[in-house]
């Protein structure tokens, strides 16, 4: 039985594995905006409630929530009840802080060239954020 080559792929390039790349790819797709990336990082610092999340970032509360949604579905911040509302913390701090710090490290090596990108840069998220 012969399978047929991805869209993209030549028909008789060499087949790149990349259906284990998914997850990360799925993760890195969950840090690919700008306010879920803030939402991570103040909650490095500690808990902190919605309320308190929207004046520090100066977002709406219901993007704060959206975002936050997110966050939690891709279990990369969990939440407890208190009261009526809710505190947020990541759920693996140590090795989130590690992922970010090597993609600061990495900015820092290309010069931000992925940001001057004309696919992925900030000039193409212009006018898409909440």
């Amino acid at each position: 039985m012969t399978m047929k080559a991805p869209e993209g792929v030549a028909p008789d390039a060499p087949q790149i594995e990349t259906a284990g790349l998914s997850p990360a790819a799925s993760l890195f797709h969950s840090l690919s905006d700008p306010a879920r990336l803030a939402i991570l990082r103040h909650l490095s610092l500690g808990e902190h409630r919605v309320v308190e999340l929207t004046e520090h970032l100066g977002l709406a509360q219901s993007t704060v929530s959206k975002h936050l949604a997110c966050l939690r579905d891709c279990g990369l911040v969990d939440s407890r009840p208190q009261g009526r509302a809710s505190m947020f913390s990541l759920t693996t701090r140590d090795e989130l802080l590690e992922v970010l710090a090597a993609a600061e490290r990495l900015l820092a090596v290309t010069g931000d060239a992925v940001d001057l990108c004309p696919t992925y840069g900030s000039a193409t998220r212009e006018g898409t954020e909440d």
